[in-house]
Parts: structure tokens; C-alpha cells; sequence
């Protein structure tokens, strides 16, 4: 199989450039994935961690922190001291606190993943951070640039995937499948995305040798009523879990295990 590549017009690249810029800036911002210092699953037993203030615990009420005398944290705009009840949280759902710590302000993150209820503490100095060299990509091409068809289910399905954190599943909710042509007819299983729009996680043959082993990521355009559609494989991205351990992201449903090699899109961190 040939692997040469045609590059994009001047326009689409230049458009391409703009997006992926954009996403980097994203990706490395303040408080961003790459600011996160830890991943702490709460359980019922209060416990104090280096990187956040108070002592959290959690159980069928939710997630609960106790903050000692002198410790403040900002909870939906709002000055918080003694004890927070944050209440039961919705699957997949999380909540931002705000704490002062010095003159670095740190977001932390308490979220349910999995089941479990968790809190994600994120410091802008972190080093991971701070000494981000950027992620290298294939140079945008249009063979990977393909029309493709999606066909919907009669009722959405929930579909469970397993997760880069061992034990921990998740579900989504699949709307269809789409079909296309990539050196031969290929599908891929779709999840509900931004708006009306669609949200793929697949391997390919990169997966391991120039891209991240566990999955890549890529939103699709909304499908017309015809159910055409484009997928863009030059935006295909890595998910937080190619730069930290403190992720939880979900793998590819085995139906998206394309046996061809999409050489494009974002390739291993650097």
C-alpha cells in the first residue's frame, strides 16, 4: 500500500494550521490537562493530599471536603470555609473549586468517572506544563480527507467501552454508524458529539508505532438529511491520556479497530 500523501491546497492548510494552533493552546492552557498534578479517587474514609486544601471524602451524598481553619476555596463563585457538600454527581459530569495556594491559583476538578467520584487538582506550574514541547503531526494531506455516509440506528445504543484506568468502563450513548472509502470500504461506530454533531475514538495501524497506542480522537460535522457527511482524518487528535496519568479516557469500541494506516492527524507526544 502506497503511503504517499497529496498535500492540502494552501486555503485548507493554512485553515488546518489556524485549528491546530488553537487546539494546542487549548491543550497547554492554565489550567488545562496538562496542569493536572494528580487524580485522587475519594472514598468514605476523609484523606488530605499534598496538592489540595482540606480533607475530602465521598459516599451516597457525594463528595464532601473539610476544610481546616485558615484554608478558603471559591465554589460557584462564592467563598467557601468549614465544610462543602458538593452533592451527588451526575456520571461524567465535574465541578470546578478554585483555591489560592500562595500566588498560584489552582482549579480543582471533582468529577465522577467510572462510578467513582474523584478530584483532579490542576496547577499551572506543574512541569508537565510548563515544559510542553508541542505534539508533532503528519502534514495535513486530502486522501485522508473522505465523504463519508451515516446510517443511523432506530434508537440510539448504549454502548459500554472500557477505559486506560483498569476496571474503569464507560458508556456512551452511539447514535449509528459511518460508513466510507479508505483503501477499501471502512465504518466506524459514532457517539454523539458537539451540537449535532458526531465524536469517533479508533486505533489504526499507526496505533503504537507513530500514534498513541490506546486511541486518537476526531469530531465530524453533523451529517445533512441525506446522512452525507466529511471526516477529516488530518484533525484526528490525541486524548489527555497520551500526556498524563491522571486520565481516565475512554478506549475505542472494538468495531472502531480500522486495518489501514491513517497517517494523519496528531502522531506520538514528543
Amino acid at each position: 500500500m502506497s503511503t504517499t500523501t497529496t498535500p492540502t491546497a494552501p486555503d485548507s492548510a493554512t485553515e488546518w494550521a489556524a485549528w491546530h494552533d488553537a487546539h494546542e493552546r487549548a491543550r497547554a492552557s492554565e489550567h488545562g490537562f496538562l496542569a493536572i498534578t494528580s487524580i485522587r479517587w475519594l472514598i468514605s474514609t476523609p484523606e488530605r493530599f499534598d496538592d489540595a486544601p482540606g480533607t475530602w471524602s465521598t459516599g451516597e451524598d457525594g463528595p464532601v471536603v473539610e476544610l481546616a481553619d485558615g484554608e478558603t476555596i471559591t465554589v460557584d463563585g462564592q467563598s467557601v470555609t468549614g465544610t462543602h457538600r458538593f452533592g451527588p454527581l451526575p456520571e461524567r459530569s465535574s465541578t470546578n473549586v478554585v483555591w489560592q495556594d500562595g500566588e498560584e491559583t489552582v482549579v480543582i476538578e471533582v468529577a465522577r468517572r467510572g462510578g467513582s467520584d474523584v478530584i483532579r487538582p490542576r496547577h499551572p506550574g506543574n512541569p508537565t506544563r510548563t515544559e510542553y514541547p508541542g505534539t508533532p503531526t503528519y502534514e495535513p494531506s486530502d486522501r485522508f480527507v473522505v465523504d463519508a455516509h451515516f446510517e443511523p440506528f432506530d434508537e440510539p445504543r448504549e454502548v459500554t467501552v472500557g477505559s486506560v484506568v483498569d476496571g474503569l468502563q464507560h458508556v456512551y450513548s452511539a447514535p449509528g454508524v459511518l460508513t466510507f472509502d479508505l483503501d477499501g470500504p471502512r465504518s466506524l461506530l459514532a457517539f454523539n458529539g458537539h451540537g449535532d454533531g458526531l465524536h469517533v475514538l479508533f486505533t489504526d495501524r499507526t496505533s503504537g508505532v507513530t500514534t498513541y497506542a490506546a486511541n486518537r480522537s476526531l469530531d465530524i460535522a453533523a451529517p445533512d438529511a441525506a446522512g452525507a457527511t466529511r471526516i477529516d482524518f488530518n484533525r484526528a487528535t490525541n486524548l489527555p491520556c497520551a500526556y498524563t496519568a491522571h486520565a481516565t479516557c475512554p478506549l475505542p469500541p472494538a468495531e472502531n479497530r480500522l486495518d489501514v494506516a491513517v497517517e494523519a492527524g496528531e502522531r506520538l507526544p514528543a
